[in-house]
């Protein structure tokens, strides 16, 4: 005969239980917020309508009715506000991007450099910190685009290198590749080629820690990739139509062009942040134990692969986090370029409000799109931390 089961006990709804005054605590901490929130709005939609004001959305339906200098998408000036929104978007995410990149290596090589045994470049290291991190950022973009704009030579007298790039006052002109099939099996192939490089560099890392023998890690995936972009370039023809920028009487023409404030921007952003990411860096390699790399010695490493194979992967639970917040710091001072006339998506939405008065709506719009990248960029990296420590352990 089988033992009667106890009956589950019930939950006592009592004043005396944690988890009860716990519950009720939080039900009325979300109450009072939905009653703050709720007062704000009506507050805001009462004074609105006592003053005539408009609100709504729905302006992002009508003719922006001005231009862009600066756009990644197809844009004119009869395109709806919406449009003209997703340019600045565009605008942005150049900036952020290709920042995010050019930070993380020169971070990462000025916080090596920390390290250096050469005192030249240690203290090199040191100075770039200590410079440019201790300057405000936005003095900094102000002083690149001064520079720019001032110093450099008309747009009528480039300097010019090789008769195929041109730098003057109206920006940085370059020759580009007519754009073809060619060109996008080319870029067809670098992605796969990418893939294969990413797996040799996992193929590699394993054979290194099962049987200690040291494989390429840097050449061959850059041969990898190299290789599949010309496959896929001879793939669609092997076309070698370029457009070249050409100086004509005034300004140059042809080809394509970073202006000044695309070059101001990125340069203040990325030597800022650089300078934060290279203390991230440093600290996270001093964390490493320095047995590692003593070990390392003993197995007759060099110190490149040292640090290659033995303290940066360790080093990478300490870099991580804080790196992520330099990541996200970039891509919300890229917001003061609208200081040096850069159209990002701050910018686009001034013009909004000045033109439509929706001020309201123009910065929930901005609000919504820096909170949006700022958490996929966290998100992110949170994954590759996460995945990171499952590697290590």
């Amino acid at each position: 005969m089988s033992a009667r089961q106890a009956p589950a006990k019930r939950r006592e709804w009592s004043w005396r239980s944690r988890s009860i005054r716990a519950l009720v605590y939080q039900l009325l901490a979300v109450g009072l917020i939905v009653l703050v929130v709720w007062f704000l709005a009506h507050n805001t939609a009462e004074n609105m309508r006592v003053r005539g004001i408009q609100s709504g959305f729905d302006f992002l339906l009508q003719p922006a009715g001005f231009d862009i200098g600066e756009v990644l998408i197809k844009y004119d000036a009869l395109d709806p506000y919406w449009r003209a929104f997703s340019v600045g978007l565009a605008n942005t995410l150049k900036v952020a991007l290709i920042g995010i990149v050019l930070t993380t290596l020169i971070g990462t090589a000025v916080g090596v450099g920390r390290f250096s045994s050469n005192a030249l470049v240690r203290g090199l290291c040191y100075g770039y910190v200590e410079l440019f991190r201790n300057v405000p950022i936005l003095l900094q973009l102000l002083l690149w685009y001064l520079l720019l704009t001032e110093w450099l030579p008309d747009a009528s007298e480039p300097i010019s290198a090789f008769g195929l790039v041109f730098l003057s006052k109206g920006g940085l002109t370059y020759p580009v590749p007519v754009w073809g099939l060619g060109q996008g099996l080319a870029l067809c192939g670098a992605l796969v080629g990418l893939v294969l490089a990413w797996a040799w560099r996992r193929h590699a890392r394993a054979q290194f820690e099962r049987t200690g023998r040291v494989r390429s890690m840097f050449w061959l995936p850059v041969v990898i990739v190299l290789a599949s972009a010309v496959l896929g370039w001879l793939a669609g023809g092997a076309p070698n139509a370029w457009n070249v920028p050409r100086l004509a009487d005034v300004i140059v023409e042809g080809g394509s062009a970073l202006t000044p404030e695309f070059i101001a921007v990125l340069l203040g952003l990325v030597l800022y942040t650089a300078a934060f990411v290279a203390e991230v860096v440093r600290s996270g390699i001093a964390s490493v134990p320095g047995g590692q790399s003593e070990a390392a010695g003993s197995l007759g490493l060099s110190p490149g692969q040292n640090m290659r194979l033995i303290v940066l992967p360790q080093a990478l639970r300490v870099i991580i986090p804080p790196m992520t917040n330099q990541f996200l710091n970039l891509t919300k001072n890229s917001s003061l370029a609208v200081a040096i006339g850069y159209p990002d998506v701050v910018s686009i939405s001034n013009t909004a409000i000045n033109q439509t008065g929706r001020a309201i709506e123009c910065i929930a719009i901005v609000m919504l799109i820096y909170l949006s990248t700022s958490l996929s960029t966290s998100g992110l990296m949170n994954w590759y931390n996460k995945r990171s420590a499952i590697k290590e352990r």
